[in-house]
């Protein structure tokens, strides 16, 4: 597996589960190990692993797990 260089997750960037669903934009990174979603329709941010990019393209963050997997374990703030 290739690394990810976090410096290429920019704010606003699509964040796309594995399945292809849109799981949100990328608000910033909160330091290098967690990617911080903007607001969701609940109103709060979420947190996720950068451990689950698996790749960044054309300002998309790909990701490795399914949507349901990333909502069942984001973490809420």
């Amino acid at each position: 597996m290739t690394a990810i260089n976090v410096e290429n997750i920019k704010s606003h960037a699509d964040v796309i589960a594995s399945c292809g669903t849109k799981v949100g934009e990328v608000d910033h990174l909160e330091g290098n190990d967690q990617i911080k979603l903007t607001k969701h329709g609940d109103g709060h941010h979420h947190l996720i692993p950068v451990s689950w990019v698996g790749e960044i393209t054309d300002n998309k963050i790909m990701l490795i797990k399914d949507s349901q997997e990333v909502k069942d374990t984001w973490v809420q703030v």
